[in-house]
């Protein structure tokens, strides 16, 4: 038995694309082509700061390893997040 691999024809190529516009234009982290690889690191760390934040076993994971109480770290990870949403990505 033989298999044979099918290209996608041009409505397939057409619909793969359009979805993708549609999921870059509804979430930011998905980036899109003009975006620069500081502005998408910088989504990055921003993203999972706000993550580590939102996950409480995560941000016990971080206080339990930097010897520090629970609400300090999620203080600090927060100013980070504050930082990082203010950068300017312009250059």
């Amino acid at each position: 038995m033989s298999y044979t691999h099918v290209l996608p024809c041009e409505q397939d190529r057409f619909n793969i694309n359009s979805q993708l516009e549609h999921l870059q234009s509804k979430y930011i982290g998905t980036g899109h082509a003009d975006l620069t690889r500081f502005e998408w690191a910088v989504n990055i760390h921003r993203d999972s700061y706000a993550s580590y934040v939102g996950h409480h076993p995560m941000l016990a994971y971080f206080a339990i390893a930097e010897n520090e109480a629970i609400g300090r770290v999620r203080y600090n990870f927060l100013q980070v997040c504050c930082i990082l949403a203010r950068c300017n990505c312009s250059g």
